[in-house]
């Protein structure tokens, strides 16, 4: 794996490490975002690591076309039981992202650096969030970078029984309606395989994000 330093430079996904790390080090500054993610790399870490730059062998994503939604998530959908807003409350999403407790999970991956980072790409126009609320309450919601075409998936969180759900589902309507090709979702866990996600290999990942990019 490559260690960076202040140079914007990343080396191709091709000398990524089993483990899936390509690199460390390095900043989260907006222009290093953003060539991150148009070349297929992603930041994961722990408060107190080095940066750490992921482009695992196997990427989650899902194919529009492939959503899954059960019958009593369609009725759910149907009731109106939750009101839908689209980047209203980026911070907020960000903030419970960061704050909610998961299952498994002793600690967040969402630093306090990583949350000013991505509030920054939201300003400028390049991170997105998706809000589900109930009596005017932010219940649910995800966040994410896009990138035109392919819309990468960073977490999501749910105070309340299927908000994210609700929050995944509106989230890739509008990305079918604007003739997106993916939504990179990066790492397996059930929770999405149920959604119809899947996992690809990083060299057909790839091939679509640098179609994308023609």
């Amino acid at each position: 794996m490559h260690l960076l330093n202040e140079e914007l430079w990343f080396p191709p996904v091709s000398e990524t490490h089993p483990s899936g790390i390509l690199a460390v080090g390095g900043d989260l500054s907006t222009e290093r975002l953003l060539l991150a993610y148009h070349s297929g790399i992603f930041p994961w870490f722990e408060d107190g690591e080095p940066i750490t730059w992921w482009a695992p062998d196997w990427r989650m994503v899902l194919f529009l076309d492939d959503l899954k939604v059960s019958k009593s998530m369609r009725n759910i959908l149907n009731r109106g039981m939750f009101k839908v807003t689209f980047n209203q409350a980026f911070k907020a999403v960000i903030a419970n992202c960061q704050s909610v407790k998961r299952e498994g999970q002793h600690g967040t991956w969402i630093t306090d650096d990583m949350i000013a980072a991505y509030v920054k790409l939201h300003e400028l126009g390049h991170a997105k969030s998706v809000e589900v609320w109930q009596n005017g309450e932010l219940v649910g919601g995800l966040y994410g970078v896009d990138l035109g075409s392919i819309f990468c998936g960073e977490s999501m969180f749910s105070k309340v029984s299927n908000a994210s759900k609700v929050a995944f589902i509106h989230l890739v309507e509008c990305l079918k309606k604007n003739n997106y090709l993916l939504l990179d979702c990066q790492v397996y866990n059930e929770h999405l395989e149920s959604l119809g996600c899947v996992e690809i290999e990083r060299d057909a990942f790839m091939t679509i994000l640098n179609h994308r990019e023609e």
